[in-house]
């Protein structure tokens, strides 16, 4: 390195933005870096935060990925489709493998695993599960959906009470709303692919949704429950990952990903596992873009804000 800002400039180029914003002395570029050390980190509490010395077409992607944090708050954000927050996801991904930080990068992936079923409901719902706006059929007669303590309902305990939640928290004050999505929501997400996918005793909480694409929609959803328990997304739940005492290494994640791929490979909708697609974990963004049934591709957003640093360090 033959200056100090040829430093900045190569961190900027890593997306060691927490580094970046640390050592530069100039605001607007400590600004932008901490917009994207938030994205980076997946916050999605604080993507909507404005940054001023940050393009608008950035902004705007970010705020796409923002999740709401009252019950009435427009945009939607993630609320609205989890497509954007997915082509981020793999962004981050992408980038915590070339940067070698393993344990961000099955958090990455757990996260992706948690809320796949809603992407796979997406096209159904016509959002990406907001519980401001579920189907009415979700509550119609004869269905288990919420209620708490029915014994033929397939839902566990938890999800029981994170269902019957999710009816009602739109009435919540912003205290309560932000609670339940910080503890509940992925257990409603897991819960509705139980409904549609693999309840041994179906009530009418599907019927909503009309007979033939309730099929297809069954077969994404078995797979998005079947991605959450690979030998992959299980390596976050494994000490020591998490836990202070280890990561793994790119070849085991590697050697997970190809178990995982193995055993999703016996769905209809898994086999998109096995496609060569360029992707660091190869065939991830192939099995997402099946379960959502329109291209996930990994979004450009953290490199659209590395990019904008290099502009203003060598401006």
């Amino acid at each position: 390195m033959d200056t100090t800002r040829d430093l900045l400039i190569a961190l900027a180029r890593r997306y060691a933005f927490a580094d970046l914003g640390a050592l530069a002395r100039d605001e607007v570029v400590a600004g932008v870096c901490e917009f994207g050390q938030r994205l980076l980190s997946l916050d999605a509490e604080d993507f909507a935060v404005e940054a001023r010395a940050v393009p608008a077409d950035l902004r705007r992607q970010a705020r796409a990925c923002h999740m709401p944090q009252t019950p009435r708050e427009q945009p939607r954000g993630a609320l609205e489709s989890l497509r954007p927050v997915y082509g981020l996801l793999l962004e981050v991904i992408a980038i915590r493998w070339f940067r070698r930080e393993l344990s961000p990068l099955i958090a990455a992936v757990h996260i992706a695993g948690e809320y796949l079923p809603l992407l796979a409901f997406e096209p159904h719902l016509g959002h990406a599960g907001d519980p401001a706006r579920w189907p009415e059929g979700l509550s119609a007669t004869g269905s288990r959906f919420g209620v708490i303590g029915d014994r033929e309902c397939d839902h566990t305990k938890s999800e029981q009470s994170a269902t019957n939640r999710t009816l009602r928290v739109a009435q919540e004050p912003p205290e309560g709303w932000r609670a339940y999505f910080d503890r509940q929501h992925s257990q409603v997400a897991g819960a509705v692919a139980v409904c549609v996918a693999t309840c041994r005793n179906p009530c009418t909480a599907m019927h909503w949704i009309d007979p033939e694409p309730r099929a297809d929609l069954a077969t994404r959803a078995r797979t998005a429950l079947a991605f959450a328990e690979t030998p992959l997304v299980r390596l976050r739940h494994a000490a020591p990952v998490g836990h202070g005492f280890g990561v793994p290494s790119q070849e085991e994640v590697l050697e997970a990903w190809e178990r995982s791929r193995l055993a999703l490979d016996k769905n209809p909708i898994g086999t998109a596992a096995m496609k060569d697609d360029g992707f660091p974990l190869p065939g991830l963004a192939s099995l997402f873009s099946a379960v959502a049934t329109v291209p996930i591709v990994p979004a450009t957003l953290l490199r659209g804000v590395s990019e904008h640093v290099v502009r203003l360090l060598e401006g």
